[in-house]
């Protein structure tokens, strides 16, 4: 019987500590069983993933890469959260976005998610796309509480009409001024990104002073970096064009402004308003920042933690290191919502809503699983919400604060995506600054370049997406929903993870509704199931990825039975070899013969290139440009839209 030691002592202290060095040995010992001879740092550098903006994860974190001094929620750096208390007291803001130009939907909507878990309101008006007109918000909030609910808006070019109109609201309605929240949504900066057209800064200067002066829970302006996500923008560069939106925002925001707040000597600059500006800590108070969660949760979680420290660092060098807080809105991505099996968004949603929550968000906004298909229905807007009430109130995540706090993998990943996104935000101010990066094309050509290399591990499946690129479900039924309000054109592009794969998709559904057949391929297995199933599982997901039905019937063919069951397929002159490469040394060539003869114009090989040479067309192996082998299988095929 083991007697456990009562001097406090941890119950591995009789064991000697491992080294790093030791470790490695173990590491190389494993790496030489599957192929690699390597030794050192180059074994563990074999068991390393690269990462966007030059970022590495490596396999092993221990205490010497821990980051530097973090501090304590609440207070600067904020890298721990911009509240002493967390979300440990209520949790992080369930906030909902509404779409559509019926108030009566929009108010019924509303009502049913504040019944039911949601605590505020995100809501699309005038010039945003499917927005309500502004003089109907009046009748979209009826019977809300305004006192309880804050209000986010969205009005694109209208944010002034949009937001003054809140702000009568709330005195139509006799909300006390200290009892109102809200986000009154004003991002010029932003709205140029997504549509190209340039706003002054003025509307949303005389906005801050109107809320600051009367509405002391209301903030004015958003700097939303969601148009850079959605364009294809890395963490750290859409970190970095949030930091100098914020800069440029707060140097509109104290023009005018003396250090102590109070009216400078003197006229103002060329072109800036002529009114008092405001003292830092105002200004600082008036910004709210949204950002994208995706389902990569220790980069999101590190995200949200290092955007608060760099704007924390922004806050310090301006003199306000106290007012530094950043207030934060997280949007679960647009970007890796799929439309084929759109369900398997209910989990990427869910990873990424708790990645945000554990990086400190202070509202979470959870898209519907099927809002790239359109409007979402009401199963859907549940589902969205009580994804914030699951993790919130039955996994408890909230409860501690900064949970991912001393992980030591986090608080290198916070650090060295801080420096990425604070290198990128110095490229944009020795630019000129935000705006003229804007319509220099700088941030554009930026952004492409980043999308260009993604769209590559995309195209290559090293980025694999579930339903799409991987495990995808040709006899789905497609879902179908309301068509929503065309977004905003004219600015930076709008990217999808699933869009290459859904243009063969769209071409095979095309062939299926013109034929009543989807084009096919025959899968030659060879050998016993032991011998095939692997290469035959990884055929069939790589061309259903492009629409093409794999036929596996029968199971296993050789040379004598190959030519019968490709004519019994129906495949459309296309064929694949799936066994062992012991096999393929056996049987390829007589098996690829018999498949020509039957009438099969090409013959894939899935395996290592150069594998049975001279007997088979083409390969098809873990890596390959799956976007291109399957555009040019279907153009052989002669399958168009």
């Amino acid at each position: 019987m083991t007697v456990l030691p009562e001097d406090g002592l941890s119950l591995a202290a009789e064991f000697p500590d491992a080294t790093h060095e030791q470790w490695q040995r173990l590491v190389e010992g494993v790496l030489r069983k599957s192929g690699k001879d390597v030794s050192g740092e180059a074994a563990e550098d074999a068991l390393s993933t690269k990462l966007e903006d030059g970022l590495i994860t490596r396999p092993l974190y221990t205490a010497p890469d821990a980051a530097e001094e973090t501090g304590f929620p609440g207070f600067a750096p904020f890298v721990r959260g911009g509240s002493p208390a967390g979300g440990a007291a209520a949790g992080w803001d369930v906030r909902q976005r509404y779409v559509g130009n019926d108030p009566v939907r929009v108010n019924e909507a509303v009502l049913t998610d504040l019944e039911n878990g949601v605590t505020s309101l995100w809501l699309s008006l005038g010039g945003s796309p499917g927005g309500l007109p502004v003089d109907a918000l009046p009748r979209a909030l009826d019977g809300v509480y305004l006192d309880l609910a804050p209000v986010s808006l969205d009005a694109g070019a209208e944010y002034a009409d949009a937001g003054r109109a809140l702000l009568r609201l709330y005195a139509e309605r006799q909300v006390a001024p200290e009892a109102a929240r809200a986000n009154l949504g004003a991002d010029p900066l932003g709205h140029e990104a997504r549509t190209g057209e340039v706003l002054d800064l003025a509307g949303a200067v005389g906005l801050a002073r109107e809320a600051a002066a009367h509405w002391p829970g209301v903030r004015a302006l958003l700097v939303d970096a969601l148009p850079y996500h959605e364009a294809g923008g890395s963490a750290a560069e859409e970190l970095g064009l949030s930091l100098a939106t914020g800069v440029a925002y707060l140097r509109a925001l104290t023009e005018g402004a003396s250090e102590e707040g109070a009216p400078a000597e003197g006229a103002p600059a060329e072109g800036a308003p002529a009114a008092e500006g405001l003292g830092v800590d105002a200004a600082l108070g008036q910004l709210e920042f949204r950002y994208a969660a995706t389902a990569d949760q220790f980069l999101t979680i590190a995200k949200f933690r290092a955007a608060r420290r760099l704007w924390a660092r922004i806050a310090e060098a301006c003199g306000a290191p106290d007012a530094g807080a950043q207030r934060q809105h997280a949007v679960t991505s647009p970007v890796m919502m799929t439309r084929r099996d759109p369900w398997v968004n209910m989990l990427r949603t869910t990873v990424a809503c708790m990645a945000a929550g554990v990086g400190g968000a202070d509202s979470v906004t959870v898209l519907p699983f099927d809002h790239e298909l359109g409007l979402p229905d009401a199963f859907a807007r549940r589902i969205a919400r009580n994804t914030s009430t699951i993790l919130l109130e039955e996994s408890h995540l909230a409860r501690v604060i900064d949970p991912a706090g001393g992980s030591y993998y986090v608080e290198q990943l916070t650090d060295e995506l801080a420096h990425a996104a604070w290198e990128f935000f110095q490229t944009i101010e020795k630019a000129g600054g935000l705006a003229a990066a804007l319509r220099s094309g700088l941030v554009a050509d930026r952004l492409a370049a980043t999308w260009a290399e993604r769209s590559k591990r995309l195209a290559k499946r090293r980025e694999p997406i579930t339903g799409v690129s991987e495990f995808p479900l040709l006899s789905e039924k497609p879902v179908e929903r309301e068509p929503a309000p065309a977004g905003p054109t004219g600015g930076l592009p709008r990217v999808r993870r699933d869009e290459a794969y859904e243009a063969l998709r769209a071409r095979s559904d095309a062939h299926l509704a013109a034929t009543g057949n989807r084009p096919r391929i025959f899968l030659a297995a060879l050998g016993p199931a032991a011998a095939h199933t692997a290469r035959a599982t990884f055929a069939a997901n790589l061309f259903q990825a492009g629409g093409v039905e794999p036929v596996h019937d029968p199971v296993s063919v050789d040379p004598a039975t190959a030519a019968e069951a490709y004519t019994a397929s129906g495949a459309d002159g296309m064929a694949v070899l799936c066994s062992s490469d012991p096999l393929y040394e056996e049987q390829a060539e007589a098996v690829a013969a018999a498949l020509r003869a039957a009438g099969a114009t090409t013959v894939f090989l899935a395996g290592k290139p150069g594998t049975a040479a001279g007997a088979v067309d083409e390969y098809v192996s873990a890596g390959c440009d799956a976007v291109a082998v399957l555009s040019s299988v279907l153009d052989r095929m002669g399958v168009s839209l």
